[in-house]
């Protein structure tokens, strides 16, 4: 889709681009996220990769780093977009909005000297990592520390405002500890400054398993990356 706007767009401003990325591309990488967010850094790098693309269509953005090119653009990075859909859903279960309820996936904290708001919600121990990136336990924790103030919301769109409003004061609020490490699996020799990895793939005992993507070129890779080193 992105190749089909680059090639038959031809006035390129920033704000029609933006807005066709917006319209066209972003709906397929986030629909239905809360369901199938990803938590491997491998399958987030891939999903990410689509609006880096995106960010470097425009020439006087290409040589900015990544989370620059996304502040001209007023964008979110998709991890960003993906933890912000999760708070609206458990918002929308909460009010009601939603046709499920939120007893089917949360329980809540009947104990109110604890700090933060009134909706706490409890957070169970998991034994496997299926059942810790769950949707109803990775969520647990932004939402309890989100105010009293953010969850009094009477409306969606208020509670969306709040959650921008939220970002802007701190900007790691919706970013994962591990967001900016390489994909599992591999050895970073070195850091573009877009925030492109260049990586080398260890000896591993299955290497099928791992995506063909990440093979392509590995000589060229290796050659370039002993040039930046030295």
């Amino acid at each position: 889709m992105l190749g089909l706007i680059s090639r038959t767009i031809k006035y390129k401003n920033m704000e029609s681009l933006t807005n066709l990325y917006k319209s066209l591309v972003r709906p397929h990488l986030n629909y239905c996220s809360s369901v199938w967010s990803p938590h491997l850094s491998k399958d987030k790098f891939l999903l990410e990769r689509v609006q880096h693309r995106f960010t470097r269509m425009f020439p006087d953005l290409r040589k900015l780093p990544y989370e620059q090119r996304l502040s001209h653009l007023r964008l979110w990075s998709l991890e960003e977009r993906r933890n912000r859909a999760d708070l609206i859903e458990v918002f929308k279960m909460i009010k009601g909005i939603s046709a499920t309820s939120w007893s089917l996936f949360f329980s809540r904290v009947e104990d109110n000297t604890t700090r933060g708001h009134s909706w706490k919600l409890r957070k169970k121990h998991c034994r496997t990592d299926t059942r810790l990136y769950f949707f109803s336990q990775r969520t647990v924790n932004r939402w309890n520390s989100l105010s009293q103030k953010d969850i009094d919301a009477t409306t969606l769109n208020s509670f969306k405002s709040r959650l921008e409003r939220k970002r802007n004061q701190e900007m790691d609020f919706f970013k994962e500890a591990n967001s900016l490490r390489s994909p599992t699996g591999c050895t970073t020799l070195y850091k573009y400054e877009d925030c492109i990895w260049i990586m080398i793939w260890q000896v591993q005992p299955h290497p099928v398993s791992y995506p063909v993507s990440y093979m392509k070129n590995l000589h060229n890779l290796i050659i370039l990356s002993m040039l930046l080193l030295f």
